[in-house]
């Protein structure tokens, strides 16, 4: 039997990790053992990890005492099976620890997708406990495995959020606000909302001075104000605020310059995880986190289960045309690799263009 090889985060200081090494287990009737062949490490990872006691990422992966396991979307294979209906070396997109391998336990197995039935998984959204049996996707998303790991969690976020945004007529917004528009799924929300209906808000994205060139390439906004200027934005017009970086010195300044005309205010994700949090009592709508699960259950019982996540796979494979040439993609190996990535993404030390996929495997095979 070979071992495993995991990286942990400290949950009470995410800078400290360790590299953490087992016997891998033996398996019982039902399960499988999948070797991790690669994972996508964005800001993403680091929204989790910050919203992980909020949310409940910490307990996909259960870690010891205050030590977690950061979720990422990754892409692995079947190496041993206990399972009658899933075979070995069958390819599986989901998400898994950052680690070498994991023990899962189909259940609600269908051609192309399973739901994993491990016991402490129960309570948490099976949105997140699916994995996907890539050969019984189509053909273009079996090429795009490592746009899937990438890009697509963050793209299909992007779609389920401007839904959300449609679904609400915008909330009667005249400009949407998106903090952090160079991270993925801002980028993707602002240029489905650019790209809409004639009735449209106006889309103002905000980032860093570095990443304007950037921004502009993707001609997603119809203004770019760099972080300093927010000022600057028209505080007359009904504004929606989607705060893409989880800056609270940001959302208090916006909220108290926009005031009464903030008609909407959800935090998505949380590049800039070490400002303050967020004041209370803020003028105009009160701020809330944006639980994408949510409405995906709203939509599963509206629409019927699983049309959102087809649309969502749809716009994102369409958002990936359009940027691709802006990003590379970049294979790294090992443990010790992987840990240093991790501090250069809490350092927002990343720029947008890389695209980084790892693997804590002596290899990535394809």
């Amino acid at each position: 039997m070979g071992s495993v090889t995991e990286l942990w985060v400290d949950r009470e200081d995410f800078r400290t990790t360790k590299i953490v090494t087992f016997a891998a287990p033996s398996l019982r009737t039902g399960e499988i053992r999948v070797s991790i062949e690669k994972f996508g490490l964005t800001a993403n990872n680091v929204s989790y990890a910050l919203s992980g006691d909020q949310i409940g990422y910490w307990k996909f992966f259960p870690g010891e005492k205050n030590w977690g396991k950061v979720p990422a979307w990754s892409i692995a294979e079947v190496v041993e099976s206990n399972c009658e209906n899933i075979a070995v070396g069958e390819r599986l997109y989901g998400l898994f620890p950052m680690a070498s391998e994991l023990v899962l336990q189909p259940c609600k197995i269908k051609d192309d997708s399973f739901t994993d039935g491990t016991a402490h998984r129960g309570e948490l959204p099976e949105f997140y406990n699916q994995y996907r049996r890539t050969q019984g996707e189509s053909e273009i998303l079996q090429q795009l495995e490592d746009e899937r790991c990438l890009l697509f969690p963050l793209f299909m976020t992007s779609y389920i959020l401007f839904d959300y945004l449609l679904d609400n007529d915008f909330f009667g917004a005249e400009q949407i606000v998106v903090g952090s528009v160079s991270s993925k799924t801002g980028l993707g929300l602002a240029k489905l909302v650019h790209e809409s209906s004639e009735k449209k808000p106006k889309v103002i994205g905000i980032t860093s001075q570095k990443n304007v060139g950037f921004v502009e390439n993707l001609n997603c906004c119809g203004e770019i104000v760099t972080y300093g200027d927010e000022l600057t934005i028209d505080p007359s017009l009904t504004t929606a605020y989607v705060d893409m970086s989880g800056n609270g010195t940001l959302t208090d300044a916006l909220h108290n310059h926009i005031r009464d005309n903030i008609v909407e205010s959800c935090m998505v994700g949380a590049t800039h995880w070490e400002t303050d949090r967020r004041g209370s009592d803020l003028p105009g709508v009160k701020p809330k986190f944006f639980f994408a699960p949510g409405h995906i259950a709203k939509r599963d019982l509206e629409w019927g289960p699983g049309v959102l996540y087809i649309k969502a796979g749809e716009e994102s494979v369409k958002l990936l045309e359009q940027v691709k040439d802006q990003i590379k993609i970049e294979r790294k190996l090992g443990a010790e690799v992987a840990a240093q990535i991790w501090t250069d993404m809490l350092d927002s030390n990343v720029s947008p263009t890389r695209g980084i996929l790892i693997s804590l495997k002596t290899k990535i095979t394809r």
